[in-house]
């Protein structure tokens, strides 16, 4: 437009040749311009162009001059701005500087744990966590935790736990647990033992771990069961010590449908580490006498006997028996017979029971670690049903000698059900018509059962006229009593058979069904 115009400008006065009028005004850009006017050969119609001109020309100066004042309101305009995010906090837009988001968010801080301080919780390990802004957000943390059954102490003992979003975090890892088969009764324990499983992702983290158990032949309906045990187990890598552990037990001889019996009855084993713990453990039961299948048939059915600290446990306690006189060819059958010997405090309860026994039998120096050879159990065995069992043994006419010869022989006779002894004795003395004595000889008549081996056996041998000891009677298979039957004479030998453990029949396959299906373990077979 401004080309426009100064070409009017020339063609308008290119008739002037004198200047007749000087007029001076403001052009773009901000230059004084000089325009000459004559009225020597002006054209009638000069002055309504001069008029035009003049117009024009202020029309444009006024146009500059209100874009001029345009540009400097707007240059006010933004210089406020400018103020205002420079620190002026009169304008309800402007925005805080980092020094003063640093400062709210530490006053955010300082609030949260001046609540945390309040109710118990030290909240010293929380720095550099990323915490909830308000108070009431960590309130609402600290009450679910609450309903979960976790107090401040609790909390107090893994605090990272306040770290954990409700929403985001514990409710879909509980809801995830849940809908596996974890008892919601056993959360508390469960979170007390692994709170960490708060933080866990369901699909990243937690969904593998329930997939290799369950290819470890780790039962569905097990996996709750096996969870609520070793919570432990959801924080381990998969290609870790879960996966080293088992392939170890494999390779010792445990057999590979026997796995997931194992890890489902004792699933601290995924946690164990081959080199520091089983292997180790395994190893000294060899040097023990414990041929390897054998140490492999015991891990099959006591699977938690590797639970047991081999220094300051199980080390400890094979010490102790031989304190007490125990030989030390005998140590792998009483292990054997009784596994769990290993892992308790055994040392005051030898003490116990050989005053006890001392007191009721009045045993020689060799007989309390010959009855501990023969039946290992009796250091768990309360003082009542020993006293009962003696008692007993005493109403049916025994001496006390005989009494004290019957179990050292066969100690077992402490642990029996006094019914099944009583129908045993009257079925002895009744229909059997023997002496006490031979009871004394073999003391161990009274752990057979009456109706599926002392009648049937009895009556055969008075059908065939037989005359016999208790120990040809009973102590045989009962294919081996059937070869007996077609005997002409009963040979010396086979009379003075003695029953005694034998490591060979724990080293035999087992022929049972596979222990993979879950069931509480019993330690008070002989309470």
């Amino acid at each position: 437009m401004i080309q426009n115009l100064m070409n009017m400008k020339i063609r308008s006065y290119g008739c002037i040749t004198k200047p007749g009028l000087l007029l001076v005004h403001p052009d773009l850009p901000h230059k004084p311009r000089l325009i000459f006017a004559s009225s020597i050969g002006v054209p009638s119609n000069h002055g309504k162009r001069i008029g035009y001109i003049t117009r024009l020309q202020y029309s444009v100066a006024d146009r500059t001059f209100v874009s001029h004042s345009a540009n400097s309101s707007l240059s006010k305009v933004d210089t406020t701005h400018l103020e205002q995010r420079q620190g002026g906090s009169s304008s309800l837009y402007s925005r805080p500087s980092i020094l003063q988001m640093k400062n709210q968010r530490a006053e955010n801080r300082a609030r949260v744990y001046e609540f945390l301080k309040g109710i118990g919780i030290v909240p010293d390990e929380l720095d550099g966590l990323e915490l909830p802004v308000t108070v009431e957000v960590m309130r609402e943390r600290v009450d679910f935790l609450h309903k979960l059954g976790l107090t401040i102490e609790d909390i107090n003992n893994y605090p990272l736990v306040l770290g954990c979003s409700v929403k985001k975090n514990m409710i879909p890892v509980l809801d995830y647990l849940g809908k596996l088969g974890v008892r919601k009764s056993t959360f508390t324990e469960f979170l007390r033992r692994y709170p960490q499983v708060l933080h866990a992702s369901v699909v990243v983290d937690l969904a593998p771990v329930v997939k290799y158990l369950q290819g470890m032949d780790i039962k569905p309906n097990d996996i709750p069961r096996v969870l609520e045990r070793y919570p432990e187990v959801l924080g381990f890598k998969l290609e870790g010590t879960m996966s080293t552990s088992v392939a170890y037990l494999v390779g010792i001889g445990v057999a590979r449908r026997e796995v997931g019996g194992v890890l489902t009855r004792y699933p601290d084993i995924l946690g164990m580490r081959v080199g520091r713990v089983i292997k180790p453990f395994v190893e000294y039961l060899e040097s023990l006498g414990i041929p390897r299948r054998a140490v492999a048939r015991l891990i099959e059915k006591r699977p938690h006997i590797l639970g047991f600290g081999l220094e300051e446990r199980v080390k400890a306690n094979v010490e102790s028996l031989q304190e007490f006189d125990v030989r030390k060819t005998s140590l792998a059958s009483i292990i054997a017979q009784y596994p769990e010997i290993l892992g308790i405090d055994l040392q005051p309860k030898l003490l116990n029971q050989r005053n006890l026994l001392n007191s009721a039998l009045d045993l020689g120096p060799e007989d309390f670690p010959t009855i501990v050879e023969r039946m290992p159990q009796v250091v768990s065995l309360g003082k009542t049903p020993i006293l009962k069992h003696v008692d007993f043994l005493k109403d049916c006419g025994f001496s006390l000698q005989q009494v004290r010869q019957m179990i050292v022989g066969c100690p077992q006779l402490l642990a029996l059900n006094l019914d099944i002894m009583k129908f045993s004795f009257d079925y002895f003395q009744k229909e059997m018509g023997r002496p006490l004595d031979d009871l004394v000889a073999f003391p161990a008549f009274f752990t057979y059962g009456l109706e599926s081996t002392i009648r049937p056996r009895h009556q055969m041998v008075a059908k065939k006229g037989l005359k016999c000891s208790l120990s040809w009677l009973l102590n045989c298979s009962d294919e081996k009593f059937k070869e007996r039957m077609n005997y002409d004479s009963i040979e010396l030998e086979e009379m003075e058979m003695v029953s005694s453990f034998d490591m060979n029949t724990l080293m035999e396959p087992r022929s049972d069904e596979s222990a993979s299906d879950y069931e509480e373990d019993s330690d008070d077979e002989y309470a």
